[in-house]
């Protein structure tokens, strides 16, 4: 016996999903174009909202508000507070200050890079991890620094850093 031909169907949840954030977006902007120096408020709503600003809510954002486009994405370049690239979950900083880079910090972030297979600014193709680095976490004595969302983890070692990860699956 045969089995019956069935057609592939894809689900489209997240395009939906996506589809109404967008729409959100519109209607905030929309709410917000008169207002003087809304630009800034309103990006980080939209950021708040993705979780990074992609390329078509800059779009939405120049259109409704009436500026080129080239001014949404330099003030967006301009600041670090935003991001145009998706976030992971969990953000991994590595203390890169004095102390932290003489005892060992650089090892800890190549063993870092290695295990989760991105760069600094990078997320993992999960978007489970996002990687960056610091420039000083206060906790000199405890050097080298990792920081996982707000756990500290103190005197880090790179033989630790699948250690760590794994708390955090």
């Amino acid at each position: 016996m045969t089995e019956p031909k069935t057609k592939s169907v894809s689900c489209s949840c997240d395009q939906v999903h996506e589809d109404e954030l967008y729409e959100r977006l519109k209607i905030i902007v929309q709410s917000q174009r008169t207002v003087p120096g809304a630009l800034i408020p309103v990006l980080q709503t939209a950021q708040n909202l993705f979780g990074y600003l992609p390329e078509k809510a800059l779009r939405i954002v120049s259109k409704e508000l009436k500026l080129p486009y080239s001014e949404v994405a330099g003030v967006v370049g301009f600041y670090s507070y935003f991001s145009t690239t998706p976030k992971g979950k969990h953000t991994i900083r590595v203390c890169m200050g004095t102390a932290c880079y003489v005892r060992g910090g650089q090892d800890v972030l190549k063993a870092l890079m290695k295990e989760l297979e991105i760069g600094v600014g990078g997320t993992t193709d999960d978007r489970k991890f996002s990687l960056e680095v610091g420039r000083c976490f206060g906790a000199c004595g405890l050097a080298p620094v990792v920081m996982v969302d707000d756990e500290t983890f103190q005197r880090v070692k790179p033989s630790k850093v699948s250690e760590i990860l794994n708390q955090f699956e």
